[in-house]
Parts: structure tokens; sequence; C-alpha cells
């Protein structure tokens, strides 16, 4: 009998699904960038740099018991990284996601690597929400947010959780505010929008691989950050950047003054769908 009930739990052990993660990689919470001109897709140190962060990452990850890793290229127009480079079990994934980023797939969990903080943050080490050039604030049902909680937020929505951000101090703190029980890796402390504190490269990605590997033990005890109820998100743009002519004509929009306006949506998706952020 013993042995007929553990050919009967067989097929359900084949079953499982793989543990994957997307990592959502950036470019100014990166050790050792701390001046806009690092950030440049094409600059070679940006590259080695980020490209050993993510490596270190996937290791973390890899021992942690995570079996798939994909790695969305997310810093400017996703021309930074590349396959020669990248760790050999990696996925690298190149190119624009849309507005639901592919969480659609059905990811364990998602993380962040190289991440700043929202903007008008002062300790930020180049600090902004989505574009630094266009967007002066973007508010979440009236509460300022940046890249963090609205791509927490946006995987919330397909019942996925943050496990993983390595950043500035900044992003840190930002991330523990929504999810007390991530895993964080703090690789620079800033002192102001260009100035800070390093960890260096080799010592960064020791502190990476370690909290990705806690990270990974974590699958399925961290709860996915939701936002519930109708939603409203409101983007003030810069100066520079009034609303076009036809902006209140936008489903779901209202001009709220010549830089603002506000998207509503009866969920989180559904308010992130309608806004253009660009």
């Amino acid at each position: 009998m013993r042995f007929f009930s553990a050919l009967a739990v067989l097929p359900l052990l084949a079953a499982q699904p793989r543990k994957s993660i997307l990592l959502i990689t950036d470019a100014e919470g990166v050790a050792g960038i701390c001046r806009q001109e690092q950030t440049d897709p094409n600059n070679a140190e940006l590259r080695a740099l980020l490209t050993g962060e993510i490596n270190a990452a996937v290791e973390g990850f890899l021992e942690g018991g995570i079996e798939d890793v994909y790695v969305w290229d997310g810093h400017d127009g996703s021309a930074t990284l590349s396959a020669l480079t990248i760790h050999p079990k990696a996925r690298l994934i190149i190119g624009g996601l849309g507005r639901t980023m592919t969480l659609e797939r059905g990811y364990s969990a998602i993380g962040f690597l190289g991440q700043h903080s929202m903007a008008g943050v002062r300790a930020g080490i180049m600090a902004h929400s989505y574009s630094s050039l266009g967007i002066q604030n973007l508010r979440l049902n009236g509460k300022n947010v940046g890249e963090i909680e609205t791509r927490a937020a946006l995987a919330g929505h397909f019942n996925t959780p943050v496990i993983f951000l390595s950043g500035d101090k900044a992003a840190v703190e930002e991330v523990k505010a929504l999810v007390p029980d991530v895993e964080t890796a703090a690789v620079m402390e800033g002192l102001a929008r260009h100035v800070c504190i390093s960890l260096s490269a080799e010592m960064s990605r020791q502190a990476i691989r370690a909290a990705a590997r806690r990270a990974a033990l974590k699958i399925g005890q961290v709860q996915p950050y939701r936002i519930t109820g109708p939603v409203a998100i409101e983007i003030e743009y810069t100066t520079r950047h009034s609303l076009r002519l036809d902006a209140g004509h936008a489903l779901g929009g209202e001009v709220l003054n010549d830089r603002t306006i506000r998207y509503r949506g009866a969920d989180f998706l559904e308010a992130w769908t309608r806004a253009r952020l660009w």
C-alpha cells in the first residue's frame, strides 16, 4: 500500500511549477554610478558594473532554488546589457515590455537591481520617477510614488511578490516601507543627487549574491503588494512638457492643470493601462 501511495504522489510532484523570477534592472542604483553621464548605455564602466551585479544576483537566486531567472534590460531603451556577458543560465529580455511587463507569464516573484528612489527624495542618487526629464511627480491615490511602488503594485495585481532589491539606500528604504519582508542590498548611500558613498564592485557583488540567495528561499513567504479598490494615477510633467491639446479626451483622463493629468480605473491595472507616462 505504501508503494502505491508513493506512486500516486509522483504526478503531483511533477506538476509543480518551476520557480522563476523577473529581475528588473536599472542603472542609477549600481555601485560606483553617481553622475548622470555615467548612466549612458554605451558607458563601458556602467555595462561592466551592472553586468557584474546582475550575474552575482543570478548566482544567488540559483543557489536559493530559483530555476529560471529572466533579466529585463530596463535602462534607457533596453540597450545596456549583452547576451555575450550575461550569466550563462540567465535569460535576457530586451525591448519594451508593454503595460503588463509580461507578468501574465506567472513568475514566482520579481526583483529590482540597480534601482533608484522616486522623484523628490533628497538623499536619492539621481532620484526620479520614470523620466528624469519629463516627469516632475507621479502620484498613486494622492501619494507620491516611483518605479518601485507602481511595479510592485502591478506585480501584486498578478499575485506576484517583490522579494529582492539592490540599489542606493533611499531605494532600499522605499521598498522596505512597502514590503517589510523583502531582501535588500544597499550598495550606495546618497548624500545629494550626484554625491554618494559607494561600496566597491566586489563588495557590492558579494552583498547582492547573499541577498538574492536569501530572497529565493523566501518564495511563498513574502506576500504580494496589492492596491485594492478604485485607483487614480496622477502624472505631473515638468515645465517643458505641457499637456497636449487633446489630453482631456484620453480614456479615464482628467486634466488638472497645464502639466498635470489624472487617470482613473476600477483597479490598478485599469488605471495603469490608461495612464501615459511619456
